[in-house]
């Protein structure tokens, strides 16, 4: 057996019942849903309708083809033998079955769609059987049964993990839809098996967690995605600050009593990057990798703040090593609305009304170049890309003072102010690339992340390597498809087999 390797939804799944209020044909909700998870499951998909389906419908259903970049089919049931044909020249002569997903079918009518080799799987009515009533030993091992569209990829993953094997790894995804939308259409999250053999599923909240994860090896989540509040002050205990969606605890609950599923990552280690604070002191623990270069690598000067208008701000940052212009962040990193929330500081009277969420962390501010050194740490493999950055002090001075100094405020992930001139430093002659690596794994052994990114710039009087940034499960978009999602797949598959990686070393 080989699996399932192309997908046939019929009409009948996938139109809403009834025209909408002004008279037009829709989808049905988990009909989006399904066509979206299917885009890039790197298995071949079409959908099917009747000859006798209104002209409205059927170019609403050409039309959503198009957009997923899917094909059509006309199904005839006095015809079966020409659609088995047709599907089967457009898509070659695959290895593996195809799959035709119906709401109702005649035993009659698909009898010679199943001796061609074809599934077909139903969609019950609502209220009827409760269960998923899986091909295994059934009625007849081509019927399948499911009770929401919702669980097809689940359906499918079941399939091709017992047509492949043991040695196959499944892996549920979980996070926010732009998020897994990036790594999707890399063909980061194939249905079918990869190469070095794991399944990747979607998990929704849509369905009971715990019975989307009875064949699941791990958890690859965004965890942060599903924060609700982070509180800062309220303890000392990282794990106790964070509240998380109701279906993230569901999740949580299942993997801590589930020891055979595994998180990738274990959620309490991605605490310490939410916390700005907590980053900024391991980072100091880089002091001890300076002895074997002639270079420094270190984290920023910084400074936690719970009150602008304190008495002895300036005195406290002085102490700090804080010289002006500062750049502030709030202490909570990512998983809330004003996470990225900042501001560049010029002048100390400027902190008593200042606009950024406390408790905040003042930052020194490194004059860089105007150049960024994006680190990602996939695994045993660390890759980098150059980017640039915001312009040095002098030239952010000149620009505020058309506004009296006053501070520059800016959104990291959407306006950050990056220098336009183009930096003279764009190459990565200047950066020592055996004391980033060993900062990286030192890194990695601390946090203990299989996939995690941070940000070094060099500061041009010193040529101190300062790792400005920490963040978990970073797109590392700059890095070329071919060769980042094959080390992202061998990160996760030697995460879930437990094998331990050596030390990393960058891929130039």
């Amino acid at each position: 057996m080989y699996g399932v390797k192309g997908i046939v939804l019929d009409a009948s799944i996938l139109l809403k019942s009834g025209d909408d209020e002004n008279g037009s044909p829709s989808l049905r909700p988990d009909a989006d849903y399904v066509l979206r998870k299917l885009r890039y499951s790197n298995i071949f998909t079409g959908i099917s309708y009747g000859p006798d389906l209104s002209a409205p419908k059927v170019r609403l259903l050409q039309e959503s083809a198009s957009l997923y970049s899917y094909n059509c089919f006309v199904f005839r049931p006095s015809a079966i033998d020409s659609f088995v044909s047709e599907v089967s020249l457009e898509w070659g002569d695959i290895t593996g079955s195809y799959m035709h997903v119906v709401s109702s079918y005649n035993d009659e009518e698909i009898a010679q769609m199943i001796s061609s080799g074809w599934l077909i799987t139903a969609l019950r009515s609502p209220g009827k059987a409760s269960d998923v009533e899986y091909s295994t030993g059934t009625e007849n091992p081509s019927k399948i049964f499911i009770n929401k569209l919702e669980e097809l990829p689940l359906t499918i993953c079941h399939l091709n993990k017992k047509a492949m094997g043991k040695d196959v790894k499944t892996v549920g995804y979980l996070m926010k839809p732009s998020r897994e939308e990036d790594f999707a259409k890399r063909g980061a999250f194939p249905l079918k098996p990869t190469p070095n053999g794991l399944i990747f599923v979607p998990l929704t909240y849509k369905l009971p967690i715990s019975q989307q994860l009875q064949e699941i090896d791990g958890v690859l989540h965004k965890a942060t995605d599903d924060i609700i509040t982070v509180e800062m002050s309220s303890s000392s205990d990282s794990e106790n600050k964070v509240t998380f969606t109701e279906g993230m605890q569901e999740l949580q609950r299942y993997i801590g009593c589930h020891p055979d599923c595994r998180a990738i990552d274990r959620f309490t280690n991605i605490y310490p990057v939410l916390d700005r604070l907590k980053i900024q002191q391991i980072l100091g623990g880089l002091e001890n990798l300076n002895s074997k270069s002639c270079s420094k690598i270190r984290g920023p000067h910084f400074l936690k703040v719970v009150d602008f208008r304190e008495p002895k701000l300036e005195d406290k940052l002085a102490d700090a090593k804080l010289s002006l212009p500062n750049i502030v962040k709030p202490q909570v990193a990512c998983g809330v609305a004003d996470a990225h929330s900042m501001a560049i500081v010029f002048k100390a009277d400027s902190y008593k009304d200042l606009n950024v969420p406390l408790p905040a962390i003042v930052q020194e501010y490194v004059d860089h170049s105007s150049t960024m050194f994006k680190f990602y740490v996939v695994g045993k493999k660390i890759f980098f890309a150059i980017k640039k950055s915001t312009p040095n002090a002098d030239t952010l001075i000149k620009l505020a003072e058309e506004k009296q100094l006053k501070p520059l405020l800016f959104d990291s992930l959407k306006s950050l102010p990056v220098d336009k001139l183009k930096s003279q430093n764009e190459d990565n002659t200047q950066i020592d690339h055996e004391l980033v690596t060993d900062a990286a794994n030192w890194l990695r052994r601390v946090l203990d992340l299989t996939i995690f990114g941070f940000d070094v710039v060099i500061q041009e009087s010193t040529g101190d390597h300062v790792i400005v940034d920490v963040n978990y499960l970073p797109s590392f978009k700059e890095v070329p498809d071919e060769v980042a999602i094959p080390k992202f797949w061998e990160a996760i598959k030697e995460k879930l087999t437990g094998k331990q990686s050596t030390e990393a070393a960058i891929l130039l």
